[in-house]
């Protein structure tokens, strides 16, 4: 019972502390940053912290050089996936970003069933018009306007290659290997994409940054969406499992809406809040999968079909 008690911590640690991120972010853009500057510090201070947790917890740095093939590809696309979701926040609310980010498990399940023929069923169906019908709820700012196309494109881009990322994880030999090992590559190899953007670009890889806070913001942005919760995850999972610590990852876009109202004055009207339940609802459904049809076959042989009458 400890155990499990635990387990449902550590997940909503995880979870919470992966919504942070526009908490950070958003100061260092107002500062100046760019996306790019602001990816290449954070990635370039969670690689000692990721690797300080890897001798701490006793795992190894060792991969095949064909495993370390994969993770150059897997660390672009991370890379990728950070990039196109920084950059939405330029164009869109962070907590309606983050909210459509959370679609990427439902990408995931597309994907598993279209390349490598996992059987779709009715619920992932349902799952997917659901979540649909809530994106497009939240396609209205609360102005009137239509939220930015351009940001919907990029929130979808990050979405996809996370999902990408997800499947070729589990797809490839990289199953094989610890999660800490993985994202510490991943990190590393991902690094190399704002480094070249930066340099092409001609911006300064440490920008001089006017306040002692923002340093902080850097230090919160490797520590907390990152460091700490890849580490919270791992913990979670060994502890009630994979799903269980999936679900809990629906406090992810609730953390990233209540940041953005609280920190930056974001307003979430009741159409937005009906889209934003209808996503977590439909993601909810598609990763809790055979767990979740029997409490409902339950439920509906409480009410018989009444037979018609002649």
């Amino acid at each position: 019972m400890k155990n499990n008690i635990k387990g449902y911590a550590l997940g909503v640690i995880a979870a919470a502390s992966y919504g942070t991120n526009p908490l950070f972010a958003i100061p260092l853009y107002e500062a100046g940053l760019t996306p790019d500057s602001v990816l290449f510090l954070r990635y370039l201070v969670a690689l000692p912290v990721v690797a300080a947790m890897i001798l701490l917890r006793g795992r190894g740095f060792s991969v095949s050089r064909r495993q370390l093939l994969t993770l150059v590809v897997l660390g672009l696309l991370v890379a990728l996936s950070s990039l196109t979701l920084f950059m939405s926040y330029n164009y869109m609310d962070v907590g309606i970003a983050s909210t459509i980010l959370f679609v990427y498990p439902i990408m995931v399940a597309v994907i598993m069933a279209a390349f490598y023929r996992e059987k779709t069923g009715w619920m992932t169906i349902f799952c997917i018009a659901l979540a649909t019908v809530g994106i497009g709820l939240l396609m209205r700012n609360p102005g009137g306007g239509f939220v930015s196309v351009t940001g919907t494109l990029l929130v979808t881009a990050s979405a996809l290659t996370y999902a990408i990322y997800i499947v070729a994880v589990n797809k490839t030999s990289l199953a094989r290997v610890a999660t800490l090992t993985v994202t510490f590559y991943a990190l590393l190899f991902g690094l190399s994409l704002f480094l070249v953007r930066l340099l092409a670009a001609g911006e300064h890889l440490f920008p001089v940054l006017p306040d002692w806070r923002l340093w902080g913001c850097v230090a919160g942005l490797a520590i907390f969406p990152t460091a700490l919760s890849f580490g919270c995850t791992n913990g979670a999972i060994q502890a009630i499992g994979s799903t269980p610590t999936a679900i809990l990852g629906a406090f992810e876009p609730v953390t990233a809406v209540v940041i953005g109202v609280f920190a930056f004055g974001e307003m979430v009207t009741p159409r937005v809040f009906c889209g934003l339940m209808l996503i977590m609802v439909a993601v909810i459904l598609v990763i809790a999968g055979p767990g979740i049809s029997g409490p409902l076959i339950r439920v509906r042989k409480m009410f018989p079909r009444l037979r018609r009458r002649r």
